[in-house]
């Protein structure tokens, strides 16, 4: 993006004026002592010389950790003008993370200010890894890197229904924007049907006859991230159903199937039949255009 390569064109002083390490000592020095993060970040994007918009372009390590002269003098005792990334940094989650936006402000990242991780302080530096090969850009583990902090979704995960996402087929970003986003919870579209309708085309309608909690909202009925209900229900029917359909004509929905199959039976047992359930009639939950499909049975 534009706006990225002229923000990018900034070096550490621009954004940490305060950070006062002497002057710029070269990447060679910084090898010297580190050379195992050196050797680890030269395949990575960031160290591609023939990009102008890298940090090793303009001041190699010094770009994003500021001058070195100082720390390099004392053999690395002292961290005067040096910015530390990660668990027990000098510098606090905010301005990290002002330094990694001064180049990376593009449309994925233009609703950060405000984000739900952002105002959580999460550092872009407790997902993403710059000294070597990133994981959460690789489908096959960006799960992982997702699921180390919700962990409730990493259990819905393993529940008997769920998304398959330990499968690898979609990943978290597919459905959410980690980076902040206009829509609820972090989707990537405005609404949650809109969402969901991505991949549920066949849902969205229009419908002749609607069902007025598809159109409200999916999780109505829905638990996105795994349920031990069939389908990613919240419930299993007719309880689910019955939620909302408490009565049919004066009497409640078991009552209707009991008399209609002449079933017996307490009342107890009459309330929930086991087998009973809504959509063995109603088997068009989603919505119909059958001229006769007023109760969605057809």
């Amino acid at each position: 993006m534009f706006v990225g390569f002229l923000q990018g064109a900034f070096a550490t002083h621009d954004v940490f004026p305060e950070q006062t390490g002497g002057a710029y000592v070269g990447a060679d020095i910084c090898s010297e002592c580190h050379e195992d993060k050196f050797d680890q970040i030269l395949p990575s994007r960031h160290a591609q010389m023939s990009d102008l918009r890298t940090p090793f372009a303009k001041r190699g390590c010094e770009t994003c950790h500021g001058a070195g002269e100082v720390h390099a003098a004392s053999e690395g005792e002292d961290l005067t003008g040096v910015v530390v990334y990660g668990k027990g940094s000098n510098v606090p989650v905010e301005k990290q993370n002002k330094l990694c936006l001064s180049c990376h402000q593009d449309t994925g990242r233009m609703h950060w200010q405000g984000s739900a991780h952002e105002a959580a302080d999460v550092a872009c530096t407790s997902c993403h890894l710059i000294h070597q090969p990133d994981g959460v850009l690789h489908k096959a583990k960006e799960s992982d890197v997702c699921t180390s902090c919700h962990t409730k979704v990493r259990a819905d995960m393993h529940k008997a229904s769920a998304h398959p996402i330990r499968q690898g087929q979609i990943t978290c970003t597919d459905c959410h924007s980690p980076h902040g986003a206009v829509g609820p919870k972090a989707l990537t579209a405005w609404t949650v049907n809109q969402n969901c309708y991505q991949c549920h085309a066949e849902k969205r309608g229009p419908f002749l006859w609607e069902h007025e909690p598809v159109t409200e909202e999916c999780t109505v009925c829905h638990t996105p991230h795994g349920s031990n209900n069939p389908a990613l229900l919240q419930r299993r029917g007719p309880m689910l159903c019955q939620q909302c359909h408490q009565v049919m004509n004066g009497t409640s929905h078991a009552t209707h199937i009991n008399e209609k199959y002449d079933w017996s039976g307490g009342a107890g047992s009459r309330r929930f039949l086991v087998g009973a359930n809504c959509m063995n009639c109603h088997s068009q939950v989603h919505g119909s255009n059958h001229p006769s499909g007023a109760m969605l049975q057809r």
